[in-house]
Order: C-alpha cells, then structure tokens, then sequence
C-alpha cells in the first residue's frame, strides 16, 4: 500500500492549489482518506476527511475554502484549496485508514507529504 501526495507549492495569499493523493497497492473506495498538515513547531492538525461512503468532513480553518474529493477510477483523493492564508503554510499529508477486522485494529497509511507556501 502506498499513497503519493503532489501539488504543493509556492502561492501568494488568495490563490488556490490542488493537491493530490494518489493510492496504489489497495482501493481508496475502501478507506477513509484524510488530509492533514503539520506547520513547523506545531503538531500535526486534521483539515479534511471524506469517508468511504462519500461523507465529507472539514477542519473550521479549511471550511468554505477547501473542498476534498475523490476519483475513484484513479484511486486518486484530491483536496482543493482556495482562498489560500499564510497560515495554511504546512506540509500536508493524506492518510488512508480502516478497520480491520482480520487484526481487529486500525490500518493506517501514510504519504511522504507535500510543501505549500502562501506568501503574504
């Protein structure tokens, strides 16, 4: 199983990116994916979710600006962001998650994370 973020980068304030998780090794339909970002000295912090069955859930800093989906067919999660703040600066992370009931415990995967930047 391996997920593989892309699309960050250098913005200035009020624009967008569009990041992108790609899985291969399982079926995203089968997970939950999730995007997180971890800004420097400060923990690692949620900002959305989509879950197998399609429900969406956003951070209050990423509601009305981000929106995540996902295209199955690709096995691809995308997360796109509007309205970009400086403080939206962050490595972001997709993560795929579910229950298994073979281990009785959760399997978690993670991506090696993206860079974005927004520039005053």
């Amino acid at each position: 199983v391996q997920l593989q973020a892309s699309g960050g980068g250098l913005v200035q304030a009020g624009g967008s990116l569009r990041l992108s998780c790609a899985g291969s090794g399982f079926r995203s339909v089968d997970y939950g994916i999730a995007w997180f970002r971890q800004a420097p000295e400060k923990e690692r912090e949620a900002v959305s979710h989509i879950r197998s069955s399609g429900g969406t859930y956003y951070a209050d800093s990423a509601k009305g600006r981000f929106t995540i989906s996902t295209d199955n067919a690709k096995n691809t999660v995308y997360l796109q962001m509007n309205s970009l703040k400086p403080e939206d600066t962050a490595v972001y992370y997709c993560n795929a998650r579910r229950f298994s009931s073979t281990t009785m415990s959760w399997e978690d995967h993670w991506g090696q994370g993206t860079q974005v930047t927004v520039s005053s």
